[in-house]
């Protein structure tokens, strides 16, 4: 027959092999003497280790969309430097129209735009 003993904190009556409290939670003596953890105490370790990976997903995903925007930067610098004058050139005519122009002013065709005016219309 199991011996009975007495929660500290609530009084309640349990087994004297019980880690922790039936009634309250609290921790017993034979609970702390075997470092027995709580539930909770599991959860707190595996929410910071979510965390730990969470900075690290965001550093790396942070330095890729730096390199991006500094390339995506370059790359329209050369395209500007190649069309200074952000023109477009109209296929039917040769006439220069300015950046954005859906309609050439000379010959009156649809012209396309560049790569480099792409998305300022």
């Amino acid at each position: 027959m199991k011996k009975m003993v007495y929660c500290s904190n609530c009084g309640e009556k349990m087994a004297d092999d019980a880690y922790f409290c039936p009634k309250c939670g609290t921790k017993t003596p034979k609970g702390k003497a075997s470092n027995a953890t709580y539930p909770s105490d599991e959860l707190r370790d595996a929410f910071y280790k979510v965390g730990v990976e969470l900075e690290r997903a965001f550093s790396v995903a942070a330095r890729e969309t730096h390199r991006a925007i500094k390339k995506a930067g370059e790359n329209m610098q050369q395209k500007t430097a190649s069309n200074p004058q952000g023109t477009i050139v109209c296929t039917s005519c040769g006439t220069k129209n300015v950046s954005g122009a859906v309609f050439c002013h000379n010959c009156g065709a649809k012209v396309a735009p560049s790569e480099g005016s792409q998305g300022s219309t």
